[in-house]
């Protein structure tokens, strides 16, 4: 039977679901390929949004990635946790900023 779903998934979000200490995923594939597709497309949406919160607000790269994370950990979204990290490390990724500025903005999460 082929796998009809093409879609590479990287090792980091992976991750986010393989408990410690064991090597197979706590989800079907199928279900971590959607939510990774969601994760990505998110990452992607908030490319042009961060880079102009930055301009136009005036603030710093760290104060656009903790305003964003909180918005996706606030309230009843379809983010959890692990995955609002992952997006927020992927959007840095996006716009080359400094990593370090996303751990700073993270540490008190974790």
């Amino acid at each position: 039977m082929f796998d009809d779903n093409q879609i590479l998934i990287p090792d980091s979000f992976m991750r986010l679901y393989l408990p410690p200490g064991r090597i197979k995923p706590n989800a079907p594939r199928e279900v971590i390929a959607q939510r990774y597709e969601l994760c990505e497309d998110m990452a992607q949406m908030l490319t042009e949004t961060a880079r102009t919160t930055v301009v136009a607000l005036g603030i710093t790269e760290s104060d656009v990635l903790e305003r964003i994370y909180r918005g996706l950990t606030s309230g009843d979204t379809a983010f959890g946790a692990d995955e609002s990290r992952w997006v927020l490390r992927r959007l840095a990724e996006l716009l080359e900023w400094d990593v370090a500025v996303l751990i700073a903005t993270l540490a008190d999460d974790a």
